[in-house]
């Protein structure tokens, strides 16, 4: 089964090389794999007509119990046989129908018969959600053909119309499948139909959203409307798309969950009262249509209707298959006649019949069946049916009637179709046309004589179909197979169903006359105005929720969380079971704890951004506190640096914004926003401590700190973090990288290098001679240079931006700093550090750099590019969890000992390594941003002024001396 499911993709996969080497040929090697897959089938009738069934499975995602599984019995058998069987046939029709010169055929074939084996795996699935997979895939390949003519306005709007209504089903139908699979406990679908799950409101809720998918893929009403306008698409994907695959997918989904779900309360009425509806209404507006494919298209929607008992089963089950055998002949006829006559419009269609008696001969056939005449298979469905709703309840009596009703319109609309396609019609010309090939109608006439010969055979298909419907609760008669069950009720209704179908054509004048007088709006109407309306009311809540307000949407996203937290603590009540919460460990956390908050609800009262900004720092210096209280050095110690990065970071974009915020707040709102804040944090605080109570494990951290231990470490922290949890750090560095490039990148709007060099931008004066304007510097080798400033540029800050005091302290503790920082680094494994602090304290010493003396000062104390470090950062790390490939293991750790003279003992370990490559990466990173945010602000800045300068023009020149006041 796998193979030939494969090999319907793979071969669709080749049909672009294939067409270009055999043209329209093509379609005949491409029709190989369903031609296989109906052999195949035909090969294990026995085996599925006596009950039995061929199995194969594969663990697809164990931990959630999902399994690719196939089932091959008896329902399947069916569908296979309709799904490959018609579809090789149209493939076949498709070397006659298309031309060597067809647009787009290679893409055509390949869709085709995509199409196909997504099908064909669909109908073989024994799992939800791989059926789901499958289901999706018909989805999308059903939109590729629909669209296939995408240059027309029609064909997208019709394809983006099928693809709507049944990907909405879809996701509905996924849903249910979600819960039907935790209800049951599985997803495989032979171990829910062999112990269905209670009937409980879930249940109902999944079968409901289950039948929408499956009534949305199958054009039930009110999903109906998509399928008349996929008559946009090729005439051979027409015939396959609604007698074999798409429309049957949902008529098969329906017939294989039924033995399991037909006596869920809510399933007859949807499935009967639709099913009803959409026959009335499908065979009612068929009587007016003059489009020979919209006719079938709708007598097609009209056709579809089922009900959950044993008898019902069986005649659902030959109704398919009769469904398949005349509608497939009668597309691909009206594809011919289409070709041969120049048009499908049947009132210029006149005396076609003899001018192609053998297409009128298969078209008739296939029509009888249709209409129910005797010894067609469509007789033999018919009276399945009626016998079956006879003997039902008080329900069944009422659909039994909607049936007889449909029954008549299906006469109605096939003797029009055949009188419009093939008569001639009084005072109009016969219309010309051209003879078709064997080879052109050799597919309809294969599916019409099946009709024909399987009438009188139908008896043949009575133990396979009666291997599907004993799934059913049995009747006390069970209902047989067979083309004559004498006189009777069922032979009578059929009889009426056919007088009245042929009143209703001979009455067609008026007919069609009140049909239009009492028509409902055309799908195109009712599509239109849906995508309207939506498109409406998405603007209006887009325009009532997008106000362009930060603290709304801050607001709003505070209170939907409150919302969700508060019903969860509401109807679980957790804090039953929950340790009673600790205050704190010492009063110094509390009094920290205190000035925290104070600082955080000072936020909501002031106006100047710069102050917000120190006092939500202050919030972040008091949560290191804590840290410092708690014993947590190096939480504390990273939260310092962070803090303080951060902090600059907000005062560097500061510089571009206005000093006071712009949103004027109101006395209401502010009295609005600080009860949902304190709410939501209080309700945070809640939720942390309720799941931190609610541990039912042990701690994994004393684990760690005995694996610690026994290397002879002692910085628990950080050893975990390159060492155990190497891999988690390894990913949040390559986040850490990518969010940097990203914001920075939003900065470099055209390139990320720096620019022209402190040296070009000075004309090629040093940094040391900037000094005073027009003197040589030390490095030019002249003797009145002055001497060396504290830093590099810092006399290309103007004197009143400069700060002696700051030069000098930047100066003393830059290097003492960066020294810090590889301390911090090398001594991570016994002392609090690590390589993301280190990287930390070294980029606030370039930053101190910066501040003190500016871009320039920045230019000099990190000549090279932050990317440098960035890459060289991860290549490192990278390269160290390799490394550990050498062992058999990614992040093995391997430790050297060693000894050299002066230092004395040393070792060094992969995990030091491993860090080394963090402190490059997240130093690149600080460098990175403070060059965006600070250095190309910097020159944006200067840009602009020079800019607004040259603007306003040179100045005015002073007057020179002694000439004011002289006359002139």
């Amino acid at each position: 089964m796998t193979a030939l499911i494969v090999c319907h993709f793979v071969l669709a996969a080749c049909a672009r090389p294939l067409v270009r080497a055999l043209g329209r040929r093509a379609f005949v090697v491409l029709a190989l794999p369903p031609a296989a897959a109906t052999v195949w089938a035909l090969t294990q009738w026995n085996t599925t007509a006596s009950g039995g069934a061929v199995t194969w499975s594969w663990r697809w995602m164990p931990a959630y119990d999902v399994t690719v599984a196939l089932r091959f019995d008896a329902l399947a058998e069916l569908m296979v046989l309709l799904a490959a069987g018609i579809g090789t046939l149209v493939l076949l029709y498709c070397a006659s129908y298309f031309t060597d010169g067809s647009p787009r055929l290679a893409g055509f074939a390949g869709n085709l018969l995509a199409f196909a084996g997504a099908m064909l795996a669909l109908v073989l699935a024994d799992d939800l959600i791989s059926l789901y997979v499958f289901w999706e895939l018909t989805t999308v390949f059903s939109y590729l053909l629909i669209g296939h003519d995408s240059e027309q306005k029609h064909s997208r709007r019709s394809a983006l119309q099928a693809l709507a209504v049944t990907t909405l089903g879809g996701l509905a139908m996924l849903v249910g499948f979600l819960i039907i699979g935790q209800a049951a406990g599985t997803y495989r679908i032979s171990a829910i139909l062999a112990d269905p799950p209670p009937a409980t409101l879930a249940v109902s809720v999944a079968v409901v959203l289950i039948l929408c998918g499956a009534l949305s893929k199958s054009a039930i009403w009110p999903f109906s409307l998509w399928l008349p306008n996929a008559m946009a698409a090729p005439t051979p994907v027409s015939a396959y798309l609604h007698a074999a695959a798409m429309v049957k997918a949902g008529v098969y989904l329906v017939a294989r969950l039924a033995p399991g779900f037909a006596d869920v309360p809510v399933w007859r009425p949807v499935v009967i009262v639709l099913g009803a509806a959409t026959m009335l209404l499908g065979g009612w507006r068929a009587l007016r249509l003059n489009d020979l494919k919209l006719v079938l298209a709708y007598g097609t929607v009209s056709q579809l209707a089922g009900a959950g008992n044993r008898d019902t089963a069986l005649a659902a089950a030959v109704m398919i298959l009769a469904h398949a055998l005349f509608k497939a002949p009668l597309f691909l006829v009206t594809g011919i006649v289409d070709h041969a006559a120049g048009t499908r419009d049947l009132r210029r269609l006149s005396g076609v019949g003899r001018a192609l008696p053998h297409v009128c001969t298969v078209a008739v056939l296939a029509a009888a069946s249709m209409a129910a005449l005797p010894p067609l298979l469509g007789f033999a469905a018919k009276e399945a049916a009626f016998d079956a709703l006879l003997r039902g309840s008080a329900a069944d009596r009422w659909a039994l009637g909607v049936t007889v009703a449909g029954s008549a319109l299906t006469v109605a609309y096939t003797v029009r179709f055949v009188w419009g396609a093939f008569f001639r019609k009084p005072g109009a010309e016969d219309t010309p046309v051209h003879r078709v090939g064997p080879a052109f109608l050799a597919p309809p006439a294969v599916l019409a004589v099946c009709g024909l010969v399987l009438g009188p055979g139908t008896g043949w298909t009575d133990r396979l179909f009666s291997a599907y419907a004993d799934a059913f609760p049995p009747s006390a008669h069970p209902y047989h197979l067979a083309l004559w069950h004498g006189f009777g009720t069922a032979l009578l209704l059929s009889a009426v169903a056919t007088a009245g179908g042929v009143a209703l054509f001979l009455g067609r004048a008026a007919v069609t006359r009140l049909s239009r007088r009492i028509a409902w709006p055309t799908a195109d109407s009712v599509f239109g105005h849906l995508l309207l309306g939506l498109e409406r009311f998405s603007l209006q809540l887009t325009g009532f929720v997008q106000r362009g307000s930060l603290s709304v949407y801050l607001a709003t996203t505070l209170l939907v969380m409150l919302a969700g937290q508060l019903t969860v603590l509401g109807v679980d009540r957790p804090w039953r079971t929950a340790a009673a919460p600790r205050i704190w460990d010492v009063p110094l956390q509390g009094a920290v704890a205190l000035l925290t908050c104070a600082a955080a609800l000072l936020c909501l009262t002031v106006r100047r951004r710069m102050k917000a900004v120190v006092l939500a720092g202050l919030t972040g210096y008091g949560a290191a506190l804590l840290f410092v209280v708690q014993g947590g050095p190096d939480l504390a110690l990273t939260q310092f640096c962070v803090e303080t990065v951060s902090m600059i970071v907000f005062v560097l974009v500061l510089r571009r914004m206005p000093v006071h915020f712009q949103e004027s707040v109101s006395t209401w709102r502010r009295a609005v926003r600080i009860p949902v804040a304190l709410a939501a944090a209080a309700t945070l605080g809640v939720v942390v401590w309720v799941a931190a109570a609610a541990r039912t494990a042990g701690p994994a951290g004393a684990a760690m700190v005995t694996e610690v231990s026994h290397h002879g470490l002692k910085d628990v922290v950080a050893t975990i973090l390159v060492d155990l949890r190497a891999w988690d750090t390894m990913g949040e560095s390559a986040v850490l990288a990518a969010a940097a490039v990203g914001v920075t990148s939003l900065i470099y709007l055209h390139r990320r290098t720096e620019g022209p060099s402190l040296r070009e931008e000075t004309g090629g004066r040093t940094a040391w001679s900037l000094t005073a304007p027009g003197m040589t510097g030390l490095l030019h080798g002249d003797e009145g240079a002055p001497e060396r400033g504290w830093l590099a540029a810092g006399a290309t800050l103007a004197p009143e931006h400069r700060s002696v005091v700051f030069e000098v302290v930047a100066r003393l503790l830059f290097h003492p700093v960066l020294v810090l920082s590889l301390y911090l680094l090398f001594c991570a494994e016994n002392m609090p550090g690590g390589g993301f602090v280190a990287g930390l304290v070294a980029g606030l010493a370039l930053i101190t750099r910066y501040l003190a003396g500016g871009r320039f000062e920045l230019a000099e104390a990190a000549p090279l590019q932050p990317g440098l470090f960035t890459g060289l950062g991860l290549f490192l790390s990278t390269g160290v969890a390799l490394l550990g490939l050498v062992d058999g293991t990614v992040l093995h750790a391997w430790t050297h000992h060693g000894r050299l003279p002066l230092i004395g003992a040393y070792h060094i370990g992969t995990p030091i390594l491993f860090d080394f490559g963090v402190y490059l990466l997240v130093l690149g990173v600080v460098l990175d941003i403070v060059r965006a945010l600070g250095a190309k602000i910097d020159r944006q800045i200067e840009r602009a002024a020079a800019e607004k300068a040259a603007a306003a023009g040179p100045p005015t020149p002073p007057a020179a001396p002694g000439t004011e006041g002289t006359p002139g």
